[in-house]
């Protein structure tokens, strides 16, 4: 209905009344639309700084966690030869002042033995049981002697008593031994190998169904017939500062504080020592980077709050996080027990500008790493938790400050958000209005462009009634 009225409107009147009613109508919500849509703008402004903001806040928290656990600036143990002794640091180790002599006079050993040979691998055996008991000693001389833990029995059954049936039955028990299949001139064997340590010794023996020998074949004991026996179950033997101590494995974590010991090689007699290196040059690069990044953020942030161009010159959260960053280089990120030792980024030398970034007095960091490197590794890594405690530590409660969404950023983010949504409400709202005008003036006008038809048809009739008439 309306659009038919549009297409005649005009009809009567011979004016443009479709452009004016639309001239009529934009007029009158132009400056409420405008207004709602530079608003608008403003926000979705706001929004992506935010997101900007926060996204650099979270990258260099999580660079400072990487560069916090990632090892390399920690002091690391040094071992004077690797061939015989290797050292690493164990997770959260504080290794200043460490210093030992640790000598391998004998590694840690499993029992290794292959059953007497078979024909077959894949050929039955026989069926019955298997039991394996372990202890200490060795079986071939007789000395032997089996232990308090409970023997393990292996079933084997009719249709899985080859030799892979019952190597796979033994991996499957888990009981301490591996087994596999080894073959030589005399045909295939079971090998079996048990873990290290002097009381991981062992012996199998079978129990034969009647009707279905052949599993003693497979026996492990002192009178076992073909036979072949590797290595002896030992544990091993190390002295550290001359004291003889004995484990089951050859990696070790509780012999020097804070290091796990690799035994390599036995060698009585050979003394190796174990020290630290001190990540110095790390350290210092690490300093210097972490300004760089530290600057760039800064960067980020000063845009965003420009009084002229940012976005967020006005955002509390984001002006509350200017602040926390102004006092990074001034917080305590460790609490050494040395005296005159660093606590602060600010007394290693790193300073806080007028503008906010930071910079590095190299003389006063170069001081800091040669009279108390300890503490200034304790400034990057003080601690075991999921950042490393010290800097990231620090830095990452700043991170959860300023992205928090009850005060930080987030909240900053939920509060926009909301506001462009009523937003996108009262210009739909706007718009309904605004053709609700419309289409009432459009019938206002329809009605007065008939009259102004109806005015004009009467003026015609009466034109032609009045006329003079001509004469024949």
């Amino acid at each position: 209905m309306v659009d038919s009225i549009v297409n005649t409107l005009g009809a009567g009147s011979g004016i443009d009344l479709t452009s004016l009613v639309n001239q009529l109508v934009d007029s009158q919500f132009s400056a409420k639309t405008r207004s709602i849509n530079r608003e608008n703008q403003t926000l979705s402004a706001q929004i992506s700084g935010l997101s900007i903001v926060k996204s650099s806040v979270t990258d260099f928290a999580a660079g400072l966690k990487t560069l916090a656990t990632g090892g390399l600036l920690s002091t690391t143990p040094t071992s004077s030869n690797t061939a015989i002794v290797k050292a690493t640091a164990l997770t959260g180790a504080k290794l200043t002042g460490l210093s030992a002599a640790v000598e391998v006079r004998q590694l840690a050993q499993a029992q290794s033995v292959a059953t007497a040979a078979v024909t077959s691998r894949t050929a039955p055996i026989g069926t019955g049981s298997l039991r394996l008991t372990f202890g200490s000693g060795s079986v071939p001389d007789g000395s032997f002697v089996a232990g308090s833990a409970t023997p393990a029995d292996i079933p084997v059954v009719d249709g899985a008593s080859s030799l892979d049936s019952i190597a796979a039955s033994i991996n499957a028990a888990n009981a301490g031994v591996t087994a596999s299949i080894i073959t030589d001139a005399s045909g295939a064997r079971l090998a079996l190998k048990s873990k290290t340590g002097a009381d991981q010794a062992f012996t199998l023996t079978a129990t034969e169904d009647v009707g279905a020998p052949g599993l003693a074949a497979l026996n492990i004991t002192q009178s076992s017939s073909g036979a072949l026996f590797g290595t002896v179950a030992q544990d091993a033997i190390v002295a550290v500062d001359g004291i003889p101590l004995s484990r089951s494995s050859n990696v070790i974590s509780d012999l020097v504080d804070g290091v796990k010991l690799d035994l390599v090689s036995a060698a009585p007699g050979t003394s190796v020592s174990l020290g630290t290196n001190v990540p110095t040059d790390q350290l210092r690069s690490s300093v210097n980077d972490l300004v760089a990044a530290f600057n760039d953020l800064q960067r980020t942030v000063k845009a965003q709050t420009d009084a002229t161009t940012g976005s967020l010159f006005n955002d509390s959260a984001t002006r509350q996080l200017q602040q926390s960053l102004r006092r990074f280089s001034l917080t305590e990120l460790a609490t050494p027990t040395t005296t005159g030792a660093p606590r602060s980024l600010a007394e290693i030398g790193v300073s806080t500008n007028r503008d906010g970034t930071l910079s590095v007095n190299a003389d006063q960091l170069t001081a800091a790493l040669t009279n108390f490197p300890a503490a200034v590794e304790a400034l990057f890594f003080n601690g075991t938790g999921a950042t490393g405690g010290g800097i990231a530590a620090a830095f990452q409660a700043i991170a959860d400050q300023a992205t928090d969404k009850t005060i930080g950023l987030g909240a900053s983010e939920t509060r926009y958000a909301s506001r462009q949504t009523r937003l996108d409400q009262a210009l739909e709202k706007a718009n309904a209005d605004k053709e609700v005008v419309r289409t009432r003036l459009t019938r206002q006008f329809a009605g007065a462009d008939a009259r102004v038809s109806a005015y004009k048809s009467t003026q015609s009739f009466l034109t032609q009634q009045f006329a003079p008439r001509s004469n024949n």
